[in-house]
């Protein structure tokens, strides 16, 4: 444990770039390369695992595959019997083959299960790659600025405790999850997220959070520690995609307890018939009776169901969303209601300068130079698009700073940005802060103004005015700057998609009433919340829950936070801040806003997937009354020779045959099970429709076709 205090010199970038380093970068960011279902080692590791879930005290979770097992234990017995019973000679084949199909049955669903679990491993086989003993530099309390020289403890990432702060510089791990509180850096966040391309991180904004294991490019910056030991974002990642802390969702256990029910009334039903059978004079073997009870309940979504959850999951893990329980994942299958921010996730984001346009008799010239003066200091993209529109299209020349320059940087409090020249000031801005400059050093409104400004808002832009004064001169406005924030490509189609699903969107935005309304007709939003505060999004989620709604939404910043935790799937940006991350019961490691609509799609698919299969495994057992009743009870009751239609050869074929399609069954439907049921944005009714038919009248043709193949085979090989 070393804790002695080291003073060193970290390398510091030079004073003109510390804090812009970064900002103009560009990158190309590369889709995760997803492991294959049948991955070697994936496959590997579930067949151990399937063995490994033999112990009853796994299976007891599922009541369904804990009576198979029961029934598989009780025939292993009778099988013994039969090798030293002189009254079983000649069974021992039909018994053996039956037994050894009832493991097979188990098997293939512990198998199911391991295979959907699999893929989590490998993913946090990966993270655990990432958690290494970091070294870290850790400072004194309250540093918040970096200077040369700065002294230092040198400490093992461990050691760190909630609150530490922590200086990280190029080529440095993160040792632990944090806030930046000083500085600007390129991290390398592949070890999170899976991509390669390097992201910015800063101080002072919705992009202040940081990652343990995740490692600074370029630059410094100092972080304050927000988590202990065990409890970091990436411990959390390892537990849940491994899905050691995988809680069952209320619909899972719904459906659990009516699998149950299933399973309790068939195996009272089963022991009922015996007595019959012996009052008759023709007992049948415990054997049959074991054979009927397992093809009368419905194992087949016994043993995928727990695979048809975690896989849901994973899918989601797959696309980079880290969902905190099962629970959001299903919520996200019955949202009515999407709250989608505006920019970065309807609109491109960054509003670019399309236009200048003069007022009040100003040159096109005179206004352009004007927009490039005050805009050079504006480190935002829409300011860096203003000076590029004035030199490429109007071609003015960037002024060189000779000292005499004093440059205003943009704020959130002034809303304005300018210059201050010998004799000049230049301002650009949002029209009310700018008219109250321009008011207030008495300049006068044009006529032309206001109209302009206007029709700027109803087409969907963001109008930005441009005033000055000289020395000697009266003040004046110059004309109007003419953002546009283009709307992604294809956003109406999905919106269109969602409509179809019977899922309501709501755009939400801080732009006035009239610029919200002109981006919400041209994207095909329902609704739109303009201006929107914390206040008035809580508002809005609350009347839509009260409506019996279920809501979604995303968001990154600390003022996020409550609505997210409101929201019954909020959806918190890895990039965002820790508050918003804890509220929100998903995190976007993308920090991709659109990823809503794909975590929608999900959990519907998640839905889907499970309401096939159960329809799937309940009429697939009509087929196998069909096989196994008669041949069980036609010694007893010979008028039941009349259900035999599949006419299958004898008794021990057709009870041995509807076993073996019991199990292939479930090995046949896992890939399904994994990847899901493809979903197509169709209303519910559709859905419902289509679902009855491949699923319900396919699974009760499917297993009278297959359980005569496999007859046949049988019979043809002599083996029943």
């Amino acid at each position: 444990m070393n804790q002695s205090m080291n003073v060193q010199v970290p390398q510091a970038a030079p004073p003109s770039q510390q804090g812009r380093i970064g900002r103009r970068q560009t990158t190309v960011r590369q889709p995760r390369q997803n492991l294959s279902l049948f991955e070697p080692k994936i496959l590997g590791r579930a067949v151990i695992d399937a063995f490994k879930k033999l112990d009853p005290r796994v299976q007891a979770r599922n009541p369904v595959m804990f009576v198979v097992e029961v029934g598989s234990a009780v025939t292993t017995i009778e099988w013994v019997r039969s090798l030293i019973d002189p009254h079983l000679q000649g069974q021992q084949g039909f018994v053996l083959a039956v037994t050894l199909w009832l493991w097979f049955t188990v098997l293939f669903a512990n198998f199911a299960e391991a295979m959907a679990e699999g893929r989590g491993k490998a993913q946090a086989d990966t993270l655990r790659r990432a958690r290494t003993e970091t070294p870290a530099k850790r400072l004194a309390p309250g540093t918040t600025d970096y200077a040369p020289g700065m002294p230092f403890e040198s400490v093992g990432a461990p050691q760190l405790r909630k609150g530490d702060l922590v200086l990280v510089e190029a080529g440095d791990a993160i040792p632990s999850d944090g806030e930046i509180v000083a500085g600007v850096a390129s991290v390398d966040e592949s070890a999170i997220t899976g991509e390669s391309a390097p992201v910015i991180r800063e101080s002072g904004g919705d992009r202040s959070a940081v990652t343990g294991g995740t490692k600074v490019l370029s630059d410094w910056i100092i972080v304050r520690i927000t988590s202990n030991p065990g409890e970091t974002f990436l411990d959390r990642m390892i537990a849940l995609v491994e899905g050691a802390n995988r809680q069952k969702t209320p619909n899972e256990i719904a459906l659990n307890i009516l699998l149950a029910v299933l399973t309790i009334i068939f195996l009272l039903a089963v022991v009922t018939l015996e007595p019959f059978a012996i009052y008759s004079g023709n007992p049948v073997s415990i054997t049959a009776l074991v054979a009927l009870l397992v093809c009368l309940i419905p194992t087949t979504i016994g043993g995928l169901l727990s695979a048809i959850g975690i896989a849901g999951m994973d899918r989601l893990v797959q696309r980079n969303v880290l969902a905190m329980s099962g629970r959001a994942v299903e919520a996200a299958g019955d949202v009515d209601v999407l709250l989608l921010d505006k920019t970065g996730t309807i609109t491109l984001g960054n509003r670019m300068a399309h236009e200048f346009i003069p007022v009040n008799g100003t040159t096109i010239d005179e206004l352009a130079e004007a927009a490039m003066l005050s805009s050079m200091p504006d480190e935002t993209p829409e300011g860096r698009s203003i000076v590029v529109l004035a030199r490429d299209t109007y071609h003015q020349n960037e002024p060189h700073d000779n000292g005499a320059v004093t440059f205003i940087p943009f704020s959130a409090t002034t809303r304005m940005s300018g210059v201050d020249l010998p004799g000049r000031e230049v301002r650009k801005g949002a029209s009310d802060a700018v008219l109250a400059w321009a008011t207030a050093r008495k300049a006068s409104t044009p006529a032309d103004l206001q109209p302009t400004v206007e029709r700027i808002a109803r087409a969907g832009g963001t109008p930005l005015v441009v005033a000055e004064t000289r020395s000697g001169a009266k003040p004046r406005i110059l004309g109007v700057i003419y953002l546009k924030d283009i709307v992604k490509t294809g956003m109406r189609e999905r919106f269109d998609q969602l409509r179809k699903m019977g899922i309501r969107t709501v755009m939400i935005t801080g732009d006035n009433p009239l610029t919200a309304k002109a981006i919400a007709d041209e994207a095909g939003v329902d609704d739109f919340l303009a201006q929107a505060t914390p206040e008035t999004k809580m508002k809005l989620i609350r009347e839509q829950q009260a409506g019996g709604r279920l809501v979604a939404m995303t968001g990154d910043g600390t003022n996020d936070a409550p609505a997210l935790a409101q929201a019954d799937v909020g959806v918190a940006m890895n990039t965002g801040t820790q508050a918003a991350k804890e509220a929100g019961n998903m995190v976007d490691l993308d920090s991709n806003p659109t990823k809503l609509i794909e975590i929608v799609e999900v959990g519907k698919q998640l839905l889907i997937t499970r309401g096939a299969l159960t329809t799937f495994s309940i009429a697939n057992d009509v087929a196998k009354y069909f096989a196994i009743i008669p041949a069980v009870f036609v010694a007893t009751f010979p008028q039941l020779q009349a259900l035999n239609v599949m006419q299958l050869r004898t008794p021990h074929s057709a009870i041995l045959s509807a076993v073996i399609f019991n199990a292939l069954i479930i090995i046949a439907l896992i890939p399904l099970a994994l990847r899901g049921v493809k979903y197509r944005a169709v209303g519910a009714g559709r859905l419902l429709r289509d679902n009855l038919l491949i699923y319900g009248v396919g699974g009760i043709i499917l297993p009278f076709v297959g359980i005569k193949i496999i007859d046949v085979i049988l019979a043809a090989l002599h083996l029943a």
